[in-house]
């Protein structure tokens, strides 16, 4: 059998859309699938679009998962042909229909969740992330074409990065979230803290260059796995995008926060150390890692109006805002 590896977990407040599959179903299927040596088949942690099953086939680890959508797999599958040591993507083995929706089995790769290592775990860990970012920085994404999501393809639909970042404020119905904007204007946080900060976002995309890179989106959220001091595997792209490498680097610096185990990591100030270390040039550095971390929370903002989560609503605009405004 082949690899992918992993999924994404979600806490027990977030919501989940994920195919309704039983224990029993996810079971019977893989051995239909893969015959009667499957064993261990166990329920990880539920995604937001999709449920997970770990399962043993030999001495092999594999992970199926199901979902009533089969966009984000065939991005899995895609993006794996840029796998590497230090960019650890582990590929798909087999996309297909069932109970509705659909299924992705691939290999489970090694390793628990960044979100959870504690401070100086995350210190040792430093250099490997570094390095895999760098590695996403410089994969060759000729034979594709576009700025923002791309698709199964390989291919985004927007013709510059600004132009990808601008569509922060629109709502379509067509999009996964479509109708956040009238909840979020009707919700205990209102509109207000969205609105004041994306006219400062507005005000920045000017400082963001067109770089065209390979950037994950959504490193954290449990996506990424580790184990010690290295990155085992960088899983779930579903929110893969092209763009400006300092996107992912403005995930972390955004969500510190939330980590009070982190607290004493200044990852800005980290990624700046790193690229002088290498000999990058990167103008206009600390303007683009606030653009980027406004745009974050405003795409925060959006989910959290969408699933009517009001609390994390109301947390995120504060942040939001100390970001929009300058604040440490």
């Amino acid at each position: 059998m082949g690899m992918l590896g992993g999924t994404m977990a979600t806490s027990t407040d977030e919501p989940s859309f994920g195919l309704a599959v039983t224990d029993a179903q996810a079971s019977d299927l893989l051995n239909q699938r893969y015959g009667g040596d499957v064993c261990d088949v166990t329920r990880l942690a539920q995604g937001v679009w999709s449920r997970a099953y770990a399962f043993r086939q030999g001495d092999e680890e594999y992970v199926a998962r199901f979902s009533a959508i089969d966009e984000d797999f065939r991005k899995d599958a895609f993006v794996a042909r840029y796998s590497s040591p230090v960019l650890p993507i582990p590929r798909v083995l087999e996309i297909g229909k069932a109970f509705g929706g659909f299924y992705c089995v691939s290999e489970r790769a090694p390793g628990g969740h960044i979100d959870v290592v504690d401070g100086d775990q995350m210190r040792r860990l430093l250099p490997s992330l570094f390095a895999m970012l760098d590695a996403a920085r410089r994969v060759d994404l000729s034979g594709t074409t576009g700025y923002g999501g791309f698709g199964a393809d390989g291919n985004a639909p927007d013709p510059s990065w600004r132009t990808n970042l601008l569509k922060v404020g629109s709502d379509s119905d067509a999009g996964r979230t479509g109708g956040w904007r009238k909840l979020l204007a009707t919700s205990p946080t209102g509109s207000g803290p969205f609105e004041e900060a994306l006219k400062r976002f507005q005000t920045l995309v000017d400082c963001c260059p067109e770089e065209r890179c390979l950037v994950h989106g959504d490193l954290l959220h449990y996506n990424v796995l580790v184990d010690a001091d290295r990155i085992t595997a960088v899983i779930d792209w579903g929110c893969g995008i092209y763009g400006d490498f300092l996107y992912d680097v403005a995930w972390f610096a955004f969500y510190a926060p939330w980590y009070p185990a982190w607290r004493g990591i200044d990852f800005v100030a980290e990624a700046a150390r790193h690229y002088q270390a290498i000999g990058l040039d990167v103008p206009y550095f600390e303007e683009r890692l606030r653009c980027y971390q406004v745009r974050i929370g405003l795409g925060d903002q959006t989910w959290n109006a969408w699933t009517q989560n009001w609390p994390q609503l109301a947390a995120t605009a504060e942040r939001l805002l100390e970001v929009a405004r300058g604040k440490p």
